[in-house]
């Protein structure tokens, strides 16, 4: 069983996993377009290519699936999403899966505005949502919704070019600077973060790991603690399960007054996913035993709560002639 993983980047310990999982004849293959991408020292293989909008990028990707002849392919970084998800077909007719959910699902992931729709579509608890200043400034006079707020792209990843905003002043001058841009209700309450795995087979859960988030930097999980609540593993399942999700999702929640809001879905290993590997949840063996043809059981909540996760740097260190550099 050969597994690619595309754009590995700094993702270390997601590479690091696959390959504990590995069987004797397994591979774990590697991408990026830098030589300075840490993680890709961590496969088996890995191969220096282009930026993802080079013009031949998806048929390097492809000659490297039919090379190493690669079981099933994914991508660790949100732009690449949608074009090894868009051309599935092409995976498949040699011989890759994609372990990506459907193209259309992941356009809606990284539209916000779009997924607000889907989650009010499904009945499902999230902030409130406006593509246009004048509606927002509307409800904000009738007192359905008052500052602060966050106007940040529709479209966007890494929590980038995101404003809280206390007044009409401020909101002016940056829809006036920008386009593209939304307005979302400020989530004043705590956040959580569910690693989920939907069987790429049965398209049912398998299983799910929630994190109370205890401190975040740019956009990503630096300190949680592990947690277990039946309620929100029930409307975790009801919403990845109607919506047709597959494969690893990483998701973003807010309790407020004891109610559970899901906010923003990252159909991809989330940047905490390591609190849930060494918590039990096992998603690569689950990718790999899909990979065989197999179902996977439902293992929802079998894990610990008072688990810590706790970030901390470290370094890769390779000898590397400053002209063979890649940036």
């Amino acid at each position: 069983m050969n597994l690619l993983i595309l754009s590995a980047g700094t993702r270390n310990k997601v590479v690091q996993y696959f390959k504990k999982e590995c069987g004797e004849n397994d591979k774990i293959i590697a991408t990026d377009c830098s030589n300075l991408a840490p993680a890709v020292y961590d496969a088996d293989k890995f191969y220096l290519v282009p930026r993802i909008n080079h013009p031949d990028y998806l048929n390097i990707i492809l000659d490297i699936c039919k090379k190493e002849s690669v079981n099933g392919v994914l991508s660790l970084i949100d732009p690449e999403l949608s074009l090894i998800s868009k051309h599935r077909e092409d995976f498949q007719a040699v011989g890759t899966t994609v372990i990506v959910p459907d193209y259309d699902l992941v356009e809606i992931c990284f539209d916000k505005y779009k997924m607000y729709q889907k989650l009010l579509e499904l009945g499902i608890p999230t902030g409130k949502c406006y593509m246009q200043k004048e509606e927002f400034l509307a409800e904000k006079e009738k007192g359905v919704i008052s500052y602060p707020v966050f106007v940040k792209p529709v479209k966007g990843s890494a929590s980038m070019h995101i404003n809280k905003v206390t007044s009409d002043e401020e909101l002016e001058v940056l829809f006036d600077l920008y386009d593209d841009l939304m307005i979302q209700e400020f989530m004043d309450g705590q956040e959580y973060g569910a690693d989920v795995y939907i069987d790429m087979i049965t398209g049912k859960v398998s299983t799910m790991f929630v994190k109370k988030k205890i401190k975040m930097r740019a956009g990503e999980t630096d300190k949680s603690v592990s947690v277990k609540d039946e309620r929100l593993f029930d409307l975790i399942t009801k919403f990845v399960e109607t919506c047709g999700f597959r494969g690893i999702i990483d998701i973003d929640i807010f309790e407020i007054n004891g109610e559970y809001y899901i906010s923003e879905v990252n159909p991809r290993f989330g940047g905490g996913y390591p609190h849930a590997y060494e918590s039990g949840v096992n998603v690569p063996a689950l990718i790999f035993k899909n990979l065989r043809g197999e179902e996977t059981a439902n293992t929802v909540g079998q894990y610990k709560q008072g688990i810590c996760m706790m970030k901390y740097n470290e370094v890769c260190i390779k000898e590397i002639q400053e002209e063979d550099i890649v940036e």
